[in-house]
């Protein structure tokens, strides 16, 4: 069957606590069709197949990558086999799309981008959250030109680390890890669906302690050891002139600052959670506004100063829990792409250039140094309000 017409099997590596939020999104969606899942452990594999009604599961990703009627392959294994996976796919001529990040460093990125290209298939990567109505209300404000030509930005995400809640935080601590990798992408993901691609970096970093203890159960009372640096202060100039700033740190006990903020010549954009976890890893959630006439620095009226404009949203996928939401709509996005012969929206192009970033940033504070950035990509298409109507 021509791709122009075509349902597209998917089959899920992994079935970690990501994978029910995924297949439970990929039902409602006609274009696609959740056909076999594959983990670890088989017996764990078949009772989530048993729960969504999915027809095959395997024991081995091998097994389900080879299996003939897979058209998508959708990763969500650990981020350290993501392009090992991801790569033995694309072999099999499957099309790809990965948790976050895309790999584990540039040289791996890149195998996947040139194997890809060999291929003629499609890589798509999370995250997605940047298809949301939070972000795409951003979006639409910028393209409209409320704010004007946009000058800076800055990010914020900061905590006190992973051991108080998380029943095994090592992975946080050691190489692959660390804030830059952990959730930093979904910052640097959102900035770069506003203001296109980055020119270069530059970054300072410190590891506050060499030993954490765990706090959460079972665990409660283990020492790990920290191998990466634990808060970073990074730059970044974009290559349409804005320059952003950001601090991401497991180092920080508590903070008020808002999660992003975008500043044009007339105006600032504000995501003001409290919580980092509520912040661009989450689909909805408010977007504040002030332009020239209202600010408290210039026009009228003269204080009290009005209160921040809250821009509602127009666009579809406005969820601001972790345990439900719309995971998955970039792999949507990237069957209709399939099927349209376009760029996918959540596209390998623009999670690579992330993960340059990400390296640049560790790189720049290693050597005390300038990075210049090699890739670019093309800034997504804002998402259509009226995204293809679901089941």
């Amino acid at each position: 069957m021509s791709d122009k017409m075509k349902t597209f099997n998917v089959g899920v590596l992994g079935t970690g606590d990501i994978f029910d939020v995924y297949v439970n999104n990929l039902k409602k969606y006609d274009i696609v069709n959740v056909l076999a899942c594959a983990g670890r452990n088989l017996d764990k594999a078949q009772k989530k197949a048993q729960n969504h009604g999915i027809p095959r599961a395997y024991a081995t990703a091998t097994e389900l990558i080879g299996d003939p009627q897979i058209d998508i392959v959708l990763n969500l294994t650990v981020p350290a086999v993501h392009a090992e996976l991801t790569m033995q796919a694309l072999l099999a001529g499957k099309h790809v799309y990965s948790e976050k990040p895309l790999a584990a460093s540039v040289a791996e990125g890149e195998k996947i981008l040139t194997l890809a290209k060999d291929k003629g298939r499609y890589v798509g990567c999370a995250p997605d959250t940047f298809l949301g109505g939070r972000l795409q209300t951003c979006r639409k404000i910028i393209d409209e030109g409320r704010i004007g030509k946009i000058t800076a930005a800055s990010a914020f995400v900061v905590s006190p680390g992973h051991e108080w809640h998380h029943p095994n935080p090592d992975f946080f601590y050691q190489p692959g890890g660390g804030p830059v990798f952990d959730i930093a992408p979904y910052y640097f993901t959102a900035l770069l669906s506003l203001m296109g691609p980055v020119k270069s970096c530059s970054a300072m970093a410190k590891r506050t302690f060499e030993h954490r203890t765990i706090q959460s159960e079972p665990r409660r009372g283990q020492t790990i050891e920290v191998e990466v640096d634990t808060h970073l202060t990074a730059n970044l100039e974009f290559t349409n002139g804005a320059l952003a700033t950001m601090i991401a740190s497991y180092d920080v006990w508590d903070s008020e600052l808002p999660r992003i903020e975008l500043y044009g010549e007339t105006g600032t954009i504000c995501l003001n959670d409290i919580d980092p976890l509520d912040g661009p890893n989450l689909f909805g959630g408010p977007v504040l506004l002030r332009t020239i006439g209202t600010c408290r620095w210039r026009g009228t009226p003269r204080p009290p100063f009005p209160e921040w404009e809250e821009v509602p949203s127009q666009h579809q996928f406005n969820e601001t829990s972790h345990e439900e939401n719309s995971r998955g709509i970039g792999l949507v996005d990237m069957a209709y792409a399939i099927r349209e012969q376009r760029e996918e929206r959540a596209s390998a192009a623009m999670a690579f250039h992330s993960l340059e970033i990400m390296e640049g940033i560790l790189k720049s504070a290693k050597e005390r140094s300038f990075v210049e950035m090699k890739s670019t990509f093309q800034r997504p298409e804002p998402l259509p309000v009226n995204f293809p109507h679901t089941k």
